[in-house]
């Protein structure tokens, strides 16, 4: 996914074509680059044209040439968000992010500071692995997309971070899910109950909660607490009344009906 850039990096690619190009041997990375000094405008000039023929490698390496060999230029500023976007788009997400990084510990209130903390946002997130997998960097993702929302809530980029961030509360809720089904398998019905109230608790808007208030019907009633199934059959039927799972929890609650308890017999008293 190509992303955008903001309004004043792709003023800077412009300005930055009135420079001479200088051409670079291809496929080239960064350790193979040695250090010949050059103008400012050719190193970045150089670098743009790699980044348009998609050499997004020897790109990032020479945008990190400019920030080398001009520290102090506002080049140099410029070129750490483009080593960020070319490492990102080479989908080396790891030196995306630590470009970004360096870009905000360097330039906190830079104008542009809201598209780094984007690329950070979304180099967590191309990295989500599937629900079986550990989900560290899922929730890396989760809380760089907080982040960018919580300091530019009506950046350009905030809409598309909140869609992320639904996105990825759900894939939480279903690793979340995942477990519980497998200790559920196992009988091991406390740890599955945790599993599956903390997706209602924790993530109750995601797709995930119906399912989980089924299971929690079955691992109580399985607990022995029929009292607490019945309560979970019943939200979900309340919220959920048309889903197959609701169908599957008032199946499970016709075939093992909470007893009433009995009034206690009064005592009696002497004659």
């Amino acid at each position: 996914m190509r992303i955008p850039l903001s309004r004043s990096i792709a003023l800077a690619l412009v300005a930055a074509s009135a420079f001479t190009v200088s051409g670079c041997a291809g496929g080239r990375t960064k350790s193979d680059i040695p250090y010949v000094a050059r103008d400012v405008g050719t190193l970045y000039t150089t670098g743009k044209n790699r980044l348009d023929r998609k050499q997004y490698k020897l790109a990032a390496a020479l945008f990190d040439e400019v920030e080398r060999q001009h520290p102090y230029s506002i080049w140099a500023r410029r070129a750490q968000l483009m080593s960020a976007f070319a490492y990102y788009l080479d989908r080396d997400y790891t030196s995306s992010i630590q470009s970004a990084q360096r870009f905000i510990s360097v330039h906190p209130g830079n104008r542009d500071a809201p598209y780094a903390y984007y690329l950070i946002a979304l180099g967590y997130y191309e990295q989500i692995s599937d629900v079986t997998r550990d989900q560290k960097i899922t929730q890396q993702a989760l809380d760089s997309l907080g982040e960018l929302t919580r300091r530019y809530p009506n950046s350009r980029y905030a809409a598309d971070a909140r869609l992320k961030i639904d996105l990825v509360r759900d894939h939480l809720a279903g690793k979340e899910m995942e477990i519980g089904r497998f200790y559920e398998t196992r009988g091991q019905w406390l740890s599955a109950t945790m599993r599956f109230r903390r997706v209602v608790d924790d993530y109750q808007t995601t797709t995930h909660v119906p399912e989980a208030l089924m299971r929690l019907t079955e691992t109580y009633l399985a607990l022995g607490v029929p009292e607490e199934a019945q309560k979970a059959a019943a939200v979900l039927g309340a919220n959920y009344p048309g889903t197959d799972w609701y169908q599957r929890a008032y199946k499970l609650m016709q075939e093992h009906p909470v007893k009433a308890a009995s009034a206690a017999e009064p005592a009696k008293t002497g004659a």
